[in-house]
């Protein structure tokens, strides 16, 4: 009804009488959860999967979620994230290729045998979260827990991050200014320290460009005592272009980095090349 009293546009493209099209929400899921990285990844960056590529419609979608308060978008966000945590979790997209949830497939779905795990979001400033007028990036996890519930997985959203000093905007500097920025920046909420030792964590965020943000809250849950497995975004750069070693479930280990940029490696994969 208050669609037909005040006609809205399709986030990502504009159709008419209609906040998002059917078009544009398959947009947000294709073509399929992927591993993908920056160009020049950050250290402590760990594996992150990407639901589409941050361009043309998923990233007026995001935009006009964020940016304009267009909180009914939350829902097909979320649900595009959580197909980006399933992915990160099953250990599926290696080498850049799609992973699919069944449930999304059409397929009748037997929950996989996962443990519990965190989601936990990467925090914007409170001078950002009040012009906006909600935290965008909180409000996506909680969406994705909800969603990933419906496929049977224990997991739950746990914002146990917050930024400890001021930063930049992260619009305006660029990529070789942005890892200086918020190097440090973030930190563990008190008390986080308890909720991060009872499961491993996935971090979740909107988008992913250079990585740095990511990078600097992997470094925060492990310094409060977390082991992150993986990172998960709705929008992304291109797939990752270089194959990497099959991944199983929940494998993600925490560490140092491999060559690549990347923390740790999958529980059972080859160790990577010196």
């Amino acid at each position: 009804m208050s669609g037909l009293l005040l006609p809205a546009e399709c986030a990502g493209c504009g159709a008419p009488r209609t906040v998002l099209c059917e078009e544009c929400g398959a947009a947000l899921h294709e073509p399929g959860a992927r591993e993908v990285r920056p160009d020049a990844p950050p250290e402590g960056l760990p594996a992150v999967w990407a639901a589409t590529v941050y361009a043309d419609q998923p990233r007026a979608v995001l935009l006009a979620h964020k940016e304009r308060g267009a909180l009914s978008l939350a829902r097909p966000l979320g649900e595009a994230l959580a197909g980006a945590v399933y992915a990160a979790v099953r250990g599926g997209g290696g080498g850049g290729a799609p992973e699919t949830r069944p449930r999304e497939a059409g397929l009748t779905l037997t929950p996989p045998a996962l443990p519990p795990f965190l989601l936990v979001p990467v925090p914007s400033s409170r001078r950002a979260v009040a012009a906006r007028g909600h935290d965008a990036t909180r409000r996506l996890a909680l969406a994705a827990a909800t969603d990933l519930r419906r496929d049977g997985l224990t997991v739950r959203a746990a914002a146990v991050l917050r930024q400890r000093r001021v930063v930049s905007d992260q619009s305006g500097l660029g990529a070789r200014d942005r890892p200086a920025n918020l190097s440090g920046a973030l930190t563990a909420v008190r008390g986080a320290d308890r909720l991060l030792s009872t499961a491993p964590v996935v971090l979740v965020d909107d988008l992913m460009t250079t990585g740095a943000s990511l990078a600097d809250a992997a470094r925060a849950v492990e310094e409060a005592g977390g082991r992150v497995l993986a990172a998960a975004v709705v929008g992304g750069p291109a797939p990752l272009r270089h194959p990497t070693a099959d991944r199983g479930g929940l494998g993600v280990r925490g560490g140092r980095n491999t060559p690549d940029g990347r923390r740790g490696r999958a529980l059972g994969a080859a160790a990577p090349p010196r």
